[in-house]
């Protein structure tokens, strides 16, 4: 119970209190629960984060589940899950509610604007911990700098470069067998 009821918080106030969706709520997944609790270790969240990117929908509730899975069981991942996208559901539901309420100018529109200017640091926050766990050699390095390069000049789609990627490992998982 007390399991679940760390992941139900940790996955809460991380939706609750970071912008931009499941890579901006790694720094206060990884204090809760790898630095306090240690329920898990920093390199196996990076993993579940880094295979959540791969998976269609929403990155923090596949990241949660995994995470939660992993702690706890069928309960963990969902006690996670729901901790994961509660927040978003009621912020969504007020603001779809008060949209038309809220002054399209002024103090407001500046407020909402320095949140995404926040959005976009927690967002580079989380990819450089990620790299930082996934690139472990030059090749690593080489082959991430390739993709981000592919992407950010939108030379190909991200679902092209993901089923490259998976294609090349088992590639090389069966050229060093073949070695050995």
């Amino acid at each position: 119970m007390e399991k679940n009821w760390s992941l139900f918080k940790a996955y809460l106030l991380a939706g609750a209190f970071t912008f931009s969706g499941g890579m901006a709520m790694l720094p206060v997944i990884e204090k809760e629960l790898c630095e306090k609790k240690k329920y898990i270790s920093k390199d196996d969240l990076y993993e579940y984060t880094a295979l959540s990117q791969t998976f269609p929908g929403v990155i923090a509730l596949t990241n949660a589940c995994f995470v939660g899975k992993k702690i706890n069981g069928t309960s963990g991942m969902f006690v996670a899950g729901i901790g994961a996208i509660l927040p978003a559901y009621v912020l969504m539901t007020i603001a779809t509610l008060l949209y038309q309420l809220i002054p399209q100018d002024g103090p407001i529109l500046t407020a909402l604007t320095a949140v995404r200017a926040t959005s976009a640091a927690f967002l580079f926050a989380a990819a450089y911990t990620i790299a930082r766990y996934s690139i472990q050699n030059k090749l690593h390095g080489l082959f991430a700098g390739l993709c981000f390069g592919l992407t950010v000049f939108q030379l190909i789609g991200a679902p092209w470069i993901i089923l490259a990627a998976g294609l090349l490992g088992i590639s090389w998982t069966f050229i060093k067998k073949e070695k050995n």
